[in-house]
């Protein structure tokens, strides 16, 4: 495996970082002990956090198309390599999506 392909993200990348996730779950299970006393606001605090985490993977795909456009942005010193590598990273993200 060549050093570029060892900087391309894995197909099988989590879209989050391991501590967010732990982070996220932890406040799940918050909002599903609260259920039992307020369901109402359980409900509502659960519309929060998946609001929360749907930005958070808009903001990363935004991140990763700036990684990308940064390269276009070079005109014509973007090379038939640098498009291959980031249909790479186009294809892993995409990727990633679909197993949510």
């Amino acid at each position: 495996m060549g050093r570029a392909d060892a900087a391309a993200p894995s197909r099988d990348a989590a879209l989050l970082a391991p501590d967010v996730v732990e982070n996220l779950k932890a406040k799940w299970t918050d909002i599903q002990a609260g259920f039992v006393d307020e369901p109402r606001r359980a409900v509502q605090q659960a519309d929060g956090l998946v609001t929360e985490v749907i930005q958070g993977l808009a903001q990363s795909f935004g991140n990763e198309r700036g990684r990308l456009e940064a390269q276009w942005d070079r005109g014509g010193d973007v090379s038939t390599e640098d498009l291959r590598l980031a249909l790479q990273r186009y294809r892993a993200f995409f990727s990633r999506l679909l197993t949510v």
